[in-house]
């Protein structure tokens, strides 16, 4: 089953304020310098990208994504002249050599079909002294927002898809790639956030938005999807006060 991100508004509810929560803690971090320009790769439905025209004043931001459904809720966010959204692959980006200063993937490095590739390709388009950086959540260390939902899934023998590369969350693995890719002066720190929710509805309402549930709910009879949630009640904390973890990186070119 395929990972696809083709609901905007969805997408938005389901992980917009979490890659705000994030992103914010990452811009502090990273200190980027005003008026300059900016590539936001994997840019989704823009919810990081306002986040950088917010904060960081830049002189301009284009962000790419596949998704032409994402695409046009970050271009319905009216996010003034600075910012551009175009349909791009993070394997080949469509722009020249050394022709931006930063580039920047929030919650997409496990994502890519080929995470070395992916940092090239950032580090490629940047000016040299530019910064190449992401953050992502730690997969494999259970960080996940929604990690409840992929215990419960566990619990019940449910196929859950996962992301083409859960191990780019991992601290070590993202410096490996960052060292790969020749980049230097290399920083990592762990990001950490918390969110309530009212109650248990309001967050299993919000977790089923997800894609990669939607594809493993979508297969299961009324049974089964009773048996799920049951499940997942077990491993929601109530109130529902849910703790979230992702890396962080950056580098110079």
């Amino acid at each position: 089953m395929q990972i696809q991100f083709s609901d905007g508004t969805h997408y938005e509810r389901f992980m917009g304020s979490w890659s705000q929560s994030a992103g914010g803690i990452f811009l502090d971090w990273l200190e980027p310098q005003a008026r300059v320009s900016w590539l936001d790769v994997g840019c989704g439905s823009g919810a990081f990208s306002s986040l950088i025209l917010d904060r960081c004043a830049p002189a301009s931001l284009l962000g790419i994504d596949p998704s032409e459904a994402q695409l046009a809720f970050a271009r319905s966010r009216d996010l003034g002249p600075a910012a551009t959204f175009k349909r791009g692959d993070a394997m080949k980006i469509e722009l020249p050599d050394q022709s931006v200063d930063i580039a920047v993937a929030a919650l997409v490095l496990h994502f890519m079909p080929d995470p070395a590739l992916g940092v090239r390709e950032m580090a490629r388009v940047v000016r040299p002294g530019g910064i190449v950086a992401c953050y992502t959540w730690d997969l494999e260390g259970g960080g996940f927002p929604y990690e409840a939902m992929n215990r419960a899934a566990r619990d019940c023998d449910f196929e859950v898809p996962v992301p083409p590369h859960p191990e780019a969350g991992d601290a070590d693995e993202m410096k490996r790639l960052w060292m790969q890719a020749g980049l230097s002066n290399i920083e990592g720190r762990e990001i950490r956030i918390t969110q309530g929710f009212r109650d248990f509805d309001e967050f299993w309402a919000t977790a089923i938005l997800s894609p990669r549930l939607g594809a493993a709910i979508g297969s299961m009879s009324p049974q089964e999807l009773l048996r799920f949630e049951e499940a997942a009640r077990r491993h929601v904390p109530d109130p529902p006060l849910i703790h979230a973890r992702a890396n962080a990186i950056k580098g110079t070119v």
